[in-house]
């Protein structure tokens, strides 16, 4: 009997309507198009403008895309997982509430939130559930609502970050498709570099806190680029060494959409040409937990059954990691 690993059978996406572009951000902070462009490789990023709408309506619209797409009935789904860094609530989890509103009632599900890596790590967490024999449908939603802790009247993160949601469905593979390794890290001394100084038991929130402005996403951008280069290109390298993959055995890189600059590194330190470098970063910014499933989305029809992906994330933290993947089917 063979091995027992957990592939991905089916993706899904969902970005709201409403458009902020670089000539837009102009006019609201001191920068322009061809500064971001250069230094980013932004140009434009999805907003979920309606107040009355938290993450876990992009995490449904995605996931109903998913489910749709593959006739899947939702009561098969033994556990959603949800990854984000903003829930819609500090206590009630959205992944409970989206399993719900999904009807996925035989689902037990929770939110996993390790910032940009949270996805990654949640790929890691569906597949030692489905290895285990326990589960057969693992559904993990990456989706954050970054506009909702974002200061835009601060040029350094708001030109960055944009909503949106992807979802990936992982059920066993005996064919030797699915997550074959991955390497994942995490650095305590990130706290210092990227953060939300208040709203937490540390620093509950305030009229003061809020007056101040404390509630909003805080990143030194010089210290958090130097770390993510060193260590997503770092351990992108490993596990192509650790499982004897050569440049013309990588089909693609699904890195995180943080910095245009950021991936570029990876893939020259891991020999990949452009051409295999998966990029919507110009379309969507950084949306943290769902940048990797929108890759998977946006270029799921290119994708061939064996192909080598190698995903590559780094958030606050720090958290980082990589995972090598192969493709369990044709779209």
């Amino acid at each position: 009997m063979n091995k027992i690993k957990a592939a991905i059978t089916a993706v899904g996406s969902y970005v709201p309507d409403d458009i902020l572009t670089n000539k837009m951000l102009e006019e609201m902070v001191e920068t322009n198009d061809e500064w971001i462009t250069t230094r980013t490789g932004i140009k434009e990023r999805r907003i979920l403008k309606d107040p009355n709408k938290g993450t876990s309506y992009l995490g449904i619209q995605a996931a109903k895309n998913l489910i749709e797409k593959n006739n899947i009935d939702p009561l098969e789904i033994d556990l959603l997982i949800f990854a984000t860094t903003t829930p819609d609530l500090p206590v009630a989890s959205t992944g409970a509430y989206t399993a719900s509103q999904l009807g996925a009632t035989n689902a037990f599900s929770y939110d996993l939130q390790a910032a940009c890596s949270s996805f990654l790590y949640g790929m890691s967490t569906a597949a030692s559930y489905i290895e285990s024999g326990r589960y057969k449908k693992v559904l993990v939603i990456g989706a954050d609502k970054m506009s909702s802790i974002i200061d835009y009247t601060d040029r350094a993160t708001c030109i960055i970050f944009g909503d949106g949601a992807g979802a990936a469905l992982f059920e066993p593979n005996e064919e030797g498709f699915g997550l074959q390794d991955e390497f994942l890290r995490s650095d305590g001394i990130g706290r210092n570099f990227l953060k939300i100084d208040a709203g937490g038991s540390l620093l509950p929130a305030s009229q003061e806190t809020v007056v101040n402005r404390q509630h909003y996403v805080q990143q030194d951008g010089k210290t958090v680029f130097k770390y993510a280069v060193s260590n997503m290109a770092g351990v992108s390298e490993k596990i192509m060494k650790r499982n004897n993959l050569k440049e013309e055995d990588v089909n693609w890189l699904v890195a995180h959409q943080a910095n245009k600059r950021i991936i570029d590194a990876t893939a020259k330190r891991m020999g990949l040409s452009e051409e295999k470098v998966l990029m919507n970063i110009q379309r969507y910014g950084n949306t943290t937990s769902a940048t990797l499933p929108l890759l998977l989305s946006d270029y799921e029809k290119q994708f061939k059954k064996g192909d080598n992906l190698v995903f590559a994330s780094f958030g606050g933290g720090f958290t980082w990691g990589s995972i090598y993947l192969k493709w369990a089917y044709n779209s």
